[in-house]
């Protein structure tokens, strides 16, 4: 007998969906009440299939809400479902899958996908056969509402389609879909294309064996009305073009000329996804070659479509010009991560380097908006375009700028500024010429009456502040800074944002240049405090850590202290612990801490209290919550790592004056648990902050150096780049503090630092690293490391060349001149490679220039005076030169 409904039950079920359409609250709760009684009773779903299929009398929207309910039931409790429940709800999507209302259609693909992804597809043999014969069907419905079923089959299971597990159905589906591209409905055209698109990026073997074929369907399909066909047509090329270049090659140029007019789309979905192809060609090696012919039809169009369309200006409330008295909703605020602290060396001919992680793309200068768009595509495709051509680009961009940057309409004056922003990296070279008067007519658009072109000023001075910088500071920096500390007191939201972010990278470019404005500079950060909405507040804290870092002990003065130092405290106190505003005013403070060094003393106090108060709760919470994770939350560990970093800052900005605060603290203790802690983010943090105290006060941190050296051992796993990076700086300013007494300890670290000098791919900082904690191991327990010579002389010597003169440096190399005292032949192979590291010092100390000497010539007179000239013979010509000056061989 087949299921009927009661018709009792079936009015509860009908009373219960009417419900749940309703506004109110009250009555919201009281459905999910009933919705957990009813689940009680396995054949609740049957009803609601019925109602979704059978139950025609009803209307369509409830129907589908009574699909929608069951969806959620058998993502929830599918594994619960009776037998016969189950393969009557397959059952019945099957048969109606061709219902005659859309919506209804979808809503039964939906579920047939739920119950599919539910593991399903291997234990529901018929789907997928049943789906592909319905596809045959006269009647559209039926063909259409398979198609949808199957479209969501394959976004949702493209690996499991195309696996042994289901005997690789693929290879009948992939010809069969490809047959639907010439059928009479576009929907049924662009579910087809929609489907076999699923399968590109992990070249189905299926799709692989027909990939002429679908390329040549996909070439019928390039004049298609209809626009949702376009938009996969565009897609499925750009994804062609990542996997199976070799195929298009042949037709690139006819590929080219095709995705020129789609970028013109009326339908910007369909620009959209053919503006996505320029930045995937730029990726391509053939790029150049492919596309110079083209730039001369290319470039215009990118240009064209950087303007804000009527409805971004509309949604960015372009025409509201004043706004900052209206408070910031909280879903506007993105969450902000902190970036762990990293321990670098300082370069030759540079300030000290970042880690090596890759900023991300600075090009969101409007970010409200942050869905992806025609305009920011537009943008991105060019800004990799210059970084492909770089000068070749100008001559087809310069004479569209003059028109652009001139415009009296706002809106096709600021897309002109916005192509000047996006071309200063690739194009910085070719631009200079025109600098000198771009960059004042760029200031004058600061102040412009429309908020979005000031805002977008903003961001394109920014890109070119390293010039800027480079120049005489009353030429530019100058007026420059003043423009734009007016714009940070905007008005506008927006402007506030871009002007603040634009002066941080001012101030990274500019670094002590600005000393000479500082008052003028902290008065208007100082009064941005007092002004700003929640969101740019959180800006306003990086821009004053920036300038901090960028101008250093110079902030440390009376007057500047007094300007800067009260409204972070008020912040500071006024933010409760568990503010997740605390991290941005915590890096800030960090930054102010190392400035001002001893000028940070009068504040330290609380300030050490409160971090030390944060990382003790987060221990707790973590605690508590791996002991009952049921009756508590996991502890949000930022809080911890952000304290952390700000202890280091104090540590690195005192020095000394810490000894009192770490005395008074369980600091140490606290310490010995985050370096266990299981977050890599959390470790790195601590092994930087064991490194800094450890210079700042070692007789506190010396009990605890038996149980501490055990766990930086095990740190040293280059699988976690930065932890392994402080890991290893912590070992060497330890050793040393610790003198000929690190001996016990040498055998816990010593191989594994050998072992990643040696690894390929390693990046820059961490081998600086490890060559000068190598080298300060050798200075103080000579003995034990000489053996190890020849293991490492060769990649310690080069990743040192570049590091400047520095007490990191200088300790190192002691240490390897009394390692080659103790261990002469264990150089002799690689002695060229010491002779260029000893001369990258451009003025050793008096001492350490005798060893250098002592070993030169000492290896000199052990090998003879003619070998010494036919080994001096293999030196590069400046190398020759320098030790001949310096050292006299």
């Amino acid at each position: 007998m087949e299921w009927q409904p009661d018709e009792q039950g079936l009015q509860q079920v009908l009373q219960l969906l009417k419900d749940s359409q309703s506004p109110d609250t009250a009555t919201q709760r009281a459905v999910q009440e009933k919705l957990e009684q009813l689940n009680q009773f396995p054949d609740f779903n049957n009803y609601l299939i019925f109602v979704l299929t059978s139950l025609k009398s009803e209307d369509e929207p409830t129907r589908s809400l009574s699909g929608l309910i069951l969806k959620n039931n058998v993502k929830a409790h599918y594994q619960n479902f009776p037998p016969n429940v189950a393969d009557f709800i397959k059952r019945e999507c099957l048969n109606n899958i061709g219902d005659p209302s859309p919506l209804i259609r979808a809503t039964i693909g939906i579920l047939i996908t739920t119950i599919a992804s539910k593991g399903e597809l291997q234990t529901w043999p018929e789907l997928l056969p049943q789906l592909c014969n319905l596809l045959n069907s006269e009647d559209y419905n039926t063909c259409e509402g398979s198609f949808g079923a199957l479209q969501k089959i394959c976004e949702d299971s493209s690996e499991l389609l195309d696996s042994d597990a289901l005997n690789r159905p693929l290879n009948i589906m992939i010809p069969k879909f490809l047959q639907f591209f010439k059928h009479c409905s576009p929907k049924i055209r662009s579910h087809a294309i929609a489907c076999v698109n699923q399968f590109i990026i992990g070249r189905a073997q299926a799709l692989m064996d027909n990939i002429d074929t679908f390329i040549e369907s996909l070439f019928a399909l390039a004049g298609d009305e209809d626009c949702e066909v376009r938009k996969n047509v565009c897609r499925a090329l750009v994804m062609l073009l990542e996997v199976r270049i070799d195929r298009l090659i042949p037709h690139m140029h006819s590929i080219i000329q095709y995705m020129l007019q789609r970028t013109q789309d009326p339908d910007e979905n369909v620009a959209l996804e053919a503006c996505e192809f320029w930045l995937t060609l730029a990726e391509q090696p053939i790029c150049k070659e492919a596309l110079s012919g083209h730039l001369v039809q290319l470039i215009p169009i990118l240009v064209n479509g950087m303007k804000y369309s009527e409805i971004d200006i509309i949604l960015l409330k372009g025409d509201v010009e004043e706004d900052e008295a209206i408070p910031d909703s909280e879903q506007d605020i993105k969450p902000r991560f902190h970036k762990s602290r990293t321990v670098t060396l300082q370069h030759e001919g540079g300030e000290g380097e970042e880690g090596e992680d890759i900023d991300e793309d600075e090009d969101d200068d409007d970010d409200t908006l942050s869905d992806w768009n025609l305009r920011k595509c537009s943008a991105a495709a060019l800004d990799v375009l210059a970084n492909v051509f770089r000068e070749e680009l100008l001559p087809h961009l310069l004479p569209l700028l003059k028109g652009l940057l001139f415009h009296p309409d706002w809106v096709i004056k600021e897309s002109g500024i916005l192509v000047l922003g996006a071309i200063a990296e690739g194009c910085m070279q070719g631009m200079v010429p025109y600098l000198p008067e771009l960059i004042p007519h760029l200031i004058q658009c600061l102040c412009d009456k429309k908020a979005l072109v000031r805002s977008i000023a903003c961001w394109t001075l920014s890109r070119y502040a390293h010039w800027v910088v480079s120049q005489p500071p009353d030429a530019h920096l100058k007026p420059l800074m003043t423009e734009l500390l007016k714009r940070i007191l905007d008005g506008n939201k927006r402007v506030q944002e871009a002007a603040c972010s634009a002066f941080a990278t001012l101030e990274e470019e500019a670094c002590t240049e600005l000393v000479p404005y500082l008052s003028f500079i902290l008065d208007t950060l100082v009064f941005a405090f007092g002004k700003y909405q929640h969101k740019n507040l959180l800006i306003l804290y990086d821009a004053i850590g920036t300038l901090a870092d960028s101008v250093g002990h110079h902030l440390n003065q009376p007057e500047y202290i007094q300007k800067l130092m009260p409204p972070l405290i008020a912040k500071w106190n006024e933010l409760k612990d568990e503010d997740k505003d605390l991290f941005p005013l915590l890096e800030c403070l960090s930054s102010v801490a190392t400035a001002l060094q001893s000028g940070f003393l009068p504040y330290c106090e609380p300030v050490y209290q409160r971090c030390v108060t944060l990382v003790q709760k987060t221990l707790a919470q973590a605690m508590m919550y791996s002991q009952q994770p049921d009756q508590y939350e996991a502890p949000d560990k930022d809080f911890m790592i952000v304290a952390l970093d700000l202890l280091s800052g104090l540590a690195e900005g005192l020095g000394g004056h810490v000894d009192t605060l770490v005395a008074r603290s369980n600091i140490m203790t606290l310490l010995f648990q985050c370096m266990q802690d299981t977050m890599p983010e959390v470790r790195q943090s601590s092994f930087a902050l064991l490194g800094d105290l450890t210079k700042a006060c070692f007789p506190h941190v010396k009990p605890c150096i038996s149980e501490f050296m055990p766990i930086l051992g095990t740190n040293l796993n280059p699988e976690f780049i930065s932890v392994c990076n402080n890991a290893t700086w912590a070992i060497g300013e330890i050793c040393m503090q610790m003198g000929v007494e690190m001996q016990p300890y040498i055998a816990m670290v010593l191989n594994q630092l050998v072992e990643i000098i040696n690894r390929p791919n390693t990046p820059k900082t961490l081998l600086e690293n490890t060559a000068i904690t190598i080298g300060r191991l050798g200075y103080v327990c000579p003995q034990e490391v000489a053996p190890m010579l020849p293991q490492f002389i060769r990649p310690w010597c080069t990743s040192l060349r570049n590091i400047r003169d520095n007490e990191e440096k200088d300790s190192a190399f002691r240490g390897i001149c009394m390692m080659i005292g103790v261990n002469p032949g264990g150089v002799v192979q690689d002695f060229i490679f010491f002779c260029d590291a000893v001369a990258s010092w451009v003025n050793p100390k008096e001492d350490l220039r005798d060893m250098f000497y002592k070993i030169l010539h000492g290896f000199k007179e052990q090998v003879g005076e003619e070998n010494w000239q036919q080994f001096s013979e293999q030196f590069p010509p400046l190398l020759k030169e320098r030790l001949a000056a310096c050292y006299g061989v």
